[in-house]
């Protein structure tokens, strides 16, 4: 069974840091681009960042610098490393794999002091 679950969304007073996990089972983790979302209540769905099969990655405009995607196939999980989060940060925060077309269930992740 493909499956895709996240955890680590908590809630944390801007400035501070939270790292985002998602383990993959079903299929060969190691083949496919991974992607992390976002979205917030009345939002379209957004990217904030990919990683190839490479381990090269991208990132929303917004969150370059503060964010950071990396990937362990051995442990066939993606993490989302985010600092210096922000109140705009605030959102369920989803892992996909685009190919595959699949996504996970989200962890929310709120940012307030």
């Amino acid at each position: 069974q493909v499956q895709l679950v996240e955890s680590g969304g908590d809630l944390v007073q801007p400035g501070g840091s939270l790292r985002l996990s998602c383990v993959a089972s079903g299929f060969i983790f190691k083949s496919y681009r991974m992607s992390w979302y976002r979205q917030t209540p009345g939002k379209e769905r957004e990217m904030v960042a990919h990683i190839l099969t490479t381990g090269s990655a991208n990132y929303a405009e917004s969150v370059k610098g503060r964010f950071t995607i990396s990937r362990d196939n051995a442990k066939e999980t993606v993490y989302l490393q985010m600092n210096n989060l922000e109140s705009e940060d605030t959102a369920v925060y989803y892992c996909h794999v685009p190919t595959l077309k699949i996504w996970g269930q989200g962890t929310q992740v709120t940012v307030s002091s």
